[in-house]
């Protein structure tokens, strides 16, 4: 009877952390205050214990829990009931699912950008779109450089400095020094699926693809950091990308901020514009720029696989749309709508449309 009430203990136990993840997840106001109450502690506790070693501990996680999976039943077969064995796996899905969530996926649960910068989304106006394309191309065009490599010491100083400055409203944790995005050990499959960087929530650990051309690290490293800093949507993460590369005293790395947000530009003005006013806005876009657009895309192609990257995008697609992230994969493109939502509350503001979004 004692082994009973112990073994029912023990499921209570290991089901109890998950769910009051539900309970985060529809309590209002719980999330939020599990990001800038809860986050800021634990990653730091998480990110020191990573920074010991160089290799991803994520994954190192992801896959001795796979291995288990498959594993123990076929060890264990024979000698234990099949309902204990699918017990202990229901035990350990139990507790990898609560450790995904008390140690990053709760910020998932938090107030969205528009809530905390305080904003309305914009109704969209085809007059602001053409300032914000016209204000954005010139920029773009000004920045670019051939020299755009940036040390890998001085792009993180600067990016983490850049983010220490922005305003607390917008709940960002503080980066630290020992922070260090960590190299993939399954790169290649990455490379495969076409993910330039991501995210490891079990141990608050942001890595970089090997394969990054000089140009697009920083932005992408300034999205991933951004969700080490408690930022869960991939539109608020190149928002944040954007506006920290842009900030930088380093041509390369600003360059590289305007560049990375070009695909999401592209992809709206195409939608937006009609064909005649979206040829004669490209012509607007220095040579060099739309040269290495296309060659940045051809770097990609030539390593991507379709049905892996179907697949990917698939369970990727199915991932955020359970997460609250309702337009799955189409909230990276809609960083533009944040952009030019800010931007008209400044004109509200009677601020200068050119300088809208300084801290």
């Amino acid at each position: 009877m004692k082994n009973i009430a112990f073994r029912k203990l023990g499921v209570v136990l290991m089901l109890f952390p998950a769910v009051t993840v539900f309970l985060f997840r529809w309590i209002p106001g719980a999330g939020e205050w599990y990001a800038r109450q809860l986050y800021p502690g634990i990653s730091f506790l998480l990110s020191v214990a990573a920074s010991v070693v160089p290799f991803s501990l994520c994954e190192v996680c992801v896959i001795s829990v796979l291995l288990f999976l498959f594993i123990y039943p076929c060890w264990m077969y024979g000698k234990k009931k099949m309902k204990i064995l699918l017990l202990h796996e229901l035990g350990v899905l139990a507790l990898f699912f609560a450790w995904f969530y008390w140690t990053w996926g709760m910020n998932y649960f938090r107030d969205d950008w528009f809530v905390r910068s305080g904003v309305r989304p914009a109704v969209y106006e085809e007059e602001h779109f053409r300032r914000f394309l016209s204000v954005y191309t010139d920029s773009l065009n000004e920045t670019f450089t051939v020299q755009t490599f940036v040390g890998e010491v001085e792009m993180e100083n600067e990016i983490k400095y850049l983010y220490k400055k922005v305003p607390e409203r917008f709940g960002l944790s503080v980066p630290y020094s020992f922070q260090h995005p960590k190299k993939s050990l399954v790169n290649t499959l990455y490379s495969r699926v076409g993910v330039l960087g991501f995210m490891g929530p079990f141990f608050c650990e942001s890595h970089l693809n090997h394969e990054l051309l000089p140009v697009q690290r920083p932005f992408t490293y300034a999205h991933e950091l951004s969700h080490l800093l408690g930022v869960s949507s991939e539109a608020e993460a190149n928002f944040w990308a954007w506006q920290i590369c842009i900030r930088s005293s380093n041509q390369s790395i600003r360059y590289s901020g305007y560049l990375g947000l070009f695909p999401y530009v592209f992809s709206n003005a195409r939608g937006l514009l009609s064909e005649t006013d979206f040829r004669k806005w490209v012509q607007t876009v220095r040579p060099e720029v739309l040269l290495q657009f296309s060659t940045n895309q051809e770097y990609w192609k030539g390593r991507y696989s379709k049905w892996l990257g179907a697949v990917q995008s698939v369970i990727y697609d199915f991932y955020l749309k359970g997460n609250r992230i309702s337009s799955g994969q189409r909230n990276y493109a809609e960083v533009i709508g944040m952009i030019l939502s800010f931007s008209a509350k400044d004109e509200r503001n009677n601020v200068d449309f050119c300088k809208f979004l300084k801290y």
